[in-house]
């Protein structure tokens, strides 16, 4: 029973989208976006994983917290940037930690985590967004923690917080329905 709740875990997890989607699919349908936000999902594995309690080695948290007047002042180019660093910083933490964990439950959290923020990741950094940008400035000191759930509460506030407000800046390249 347990080995087919985890074959279908990982089988949700390595659900790809279809091969005709593109980045201004997933800026225009807010659903879709709600749809790949499996924060809520790991969560709930989460507790029913009782082996992981700390993580081996921290997880560097992304930069969430937003300054609005800041925040507006940003052009695209450098909000879309924010995001990808803090993705990527994220991604490469998880899959340290994910090196160093025990096969089992919390592995295969980690490796879904790792395999949610990648995806992410490729969205962001394939937007059609023009205009260079210098490297960017984090918006914070970057922060790590060896919970889990501390992770993930920090990833869901990243998608629902800096990631919505970008789409909310590209929403006039939306088709009219």
């Amino acid at each position: 029973m347990a080995l087919s709740r985890l074959l279908l875990l990982c089988m949700v997890a390595s659900e790809v989208w279809d091969a005709e989607t593109r980045p201004i699919d997933f800026v225009c349908d807010r659903e879709s976006r709600r749809d790949l936000n499996t924060v809520a999902d790991m969560e709930a594995a989460l507790a029913d994983c009782d082996v992981l309690k700390t993580l081996p080695s921290p997880i560097q948290l992304p930069c969430i917290k937003v300054h609005k007047a800041s925040w507006e002042r940003k052009s695209t180019q450098e909000k879309r940037r924010d995001i990808a660093v803090s993705l990527g910083a994220l991604t490469g933490s998880v899959r340290v930690v994910r090196t160093l964990s025990q096969p089992g439950c919390a592995s295969t959290l980690l490796e879904r985590l790792e395999h949610t923020v990648n995806n992410y990741l490729h969205i962001v950094t394939h937007l059609d967004i023009t205009g260079s940008v210098e490297s960017p400035v984090l918006s914070c000191t970057p922060q790590s923690t060896h919970s889990l759930s501390t992770v993930l509460w920090t990833f869901s506030r990243l998608l629902t917080g800096k990631l919505e407000w970008l789409m909310a800046d590209l929403t006039h390249r939306c088709p009219r329905r």
